[in-house]
Order: C-alpha cells, then sequence, then structure tokens
C-alpha cells in the first residue's frame, strides 16, 4: 500500500473494513486432508508459534471477541479451524508451532497436516505469519519459512503484541526482519506491524487481504 497515493489507501481501507464487517461463522475443524471443505473460496492461513496471538488477530479483523478461541495456554489449537466470510473468503487458523505442549506423536501429526495442506491447497492465497514483535524471527519460524519457501507458497509476516514495544524497538524489529525476509523466495516483502488490543494496523491487514478476492 506504500505506492498508492492517500485516495486509493483510502479506498482499499474501505474495501477492506466492508469485507470484514461481513458475517464470519465457523466452518469446522480439520484433522486430515480428507475432511478439508470443498470449493474455491479464496483462503488466507494463519500461523506462528504457539501462543502468538493467531486468534487474537482473527477475532481482532473481524470485529469479534470470541469468533476464534484464545487462550494463554500454548498448543491449544490443535487442528485447522476453518471461518467462512460470507462466502468471499475463507480464514484457516493453524496449529501453533514450537512450543506446544502435547504428546511428540500428536505434534508429529499436526505437522505433516499442515505441510501438506500448505503445498495441495489450489485456492490458498497466502500464509500470514505472526511473529512477535518482543522477540522476532526464531528457529522455528525460520523452519516454517523453509517449507513455505519450497512449497511456493506466498506469505507474508504480521508483528503481533507492537502495543507491547517501544516505537523505536518496533522500527529496528521491523528492519531486521525484512532483511531476513530478503533471503526467503516466497516471503512477501511487506511487513504488517499489528496490536490485537489497540488495533493498531488492523485496518491495513484488512485492507491488504481483500485485494486477494473478488469482493
Amino acid at each position: 500500500m506504500n505506492d498508492l497515493n492517500e485516495k486509493q489507501q483510502a479506498e482499499l481501507i474501505e474495501k477492506g473494513r466492508l469485507l470484514f464487517s461481513k458475517e464470519c461463522s465457523f466452518m469446522l475443524s480439520v484433522a486430515s486432508l480428507s475432511q478439508l471443505p470443498a470449493g474455491k473460496e479464496p483462503e488466507i492461513a494463519f500461523t506462528g508459534t504457539s501462543n502468538v496471538g493467531k486468534s487474537s488477530l482473527i477475532n481482532a479483523l473481524t470485529g469479534r471477541n470470541t469468533l476464534a478461541r484464545t487462550s494463554n495456554t500454548p498448543g491449544r489449537t490443535q487442528q485447522l479451524n476453518f471461518f467462512d466470510l460470507s462466502g468471499y473468503l475463507r480464514l484457516v487458523d493453524m496449529p501453533g508451532y514450537g512450543f506446544a505442549k502435547a504428546p511428540v506423536e500428536t505434534v508429529k501429526a499436526w505437522q505433516e497436516l499442515v505441510t501438506l495442506y500448505l503445498k495441495g491447497r489450489p485456492n490458498l492465497r497466502r500464509v500470514c505469519l505472526l511473529i512477535d514483535s518482543r522477540h522476532g524471527i526464531k528457529k522455528a519460524d525460520q523452519e516454517v519459512m523453509t517449507v513455505l519457501d519450497k512449497a511456493a507458497v506466498v506469505y507474508q509476516v504480521v508483528l503481533t503484541k507492537t502495543d507491547k514495544i517501544s516505537a523505536t524497538a518496533l522500527k529496528e524489529m521491523g528492519k531486521k526482519t525484512l532483511e531476513s525476509l530478503s533471503k526467503h523466495t516466497a516471503a512477501y516483502p511487506v511487513l504488517f506491524p499489528t496490536s490485537s488490543q489497540t488495533k493498531s494496523g488492523i485496518a491495513e491487514l484488512r485492507a491488504e487481504l481483500a485485494s486477494l478476492t473478488k469482493f
């Protein structure tokens, strides 16, 4: 959006607002590829380390408090959770990775499901990779980025919890993150700093995601 004039930016912001103000409902939880919902609606998947704020971000985007369940317990999202945005877009809350408190066999099953979904879903338009702005990209994030590069799935980094750090620290974190992204072939070279608490950056992210639909 940085290359657009003020009028174009305002139009995209409004488009995003209108899209995400539409009815959004939970569809189903998927534990295997055979359960994936049919249809060609574009999908946006959200992934990140456990407790990075995926559910909170989905709630903030849709303007709802309880659409996606939030928890302070890492690893609560154990399946692919699909949400339908009035037929225009599907939001997919993916299992958190990195610190899930679950048996090794369960974690392995999640990883296999996620990898197969990423590689074989033709209507997956983009993956939002959430990174805690206080900590930056970790080893587990790098591993997922490598998987996304190999799967040729475009992903964009969404910095979360920006209300918890200073503007100076956020600027420095943004610079370091962009430097890291430049080394990855499938990374979308624009950052989206957000806060689910203050709603900072939410309108801009809505606009970006709306641009991937036919709305």
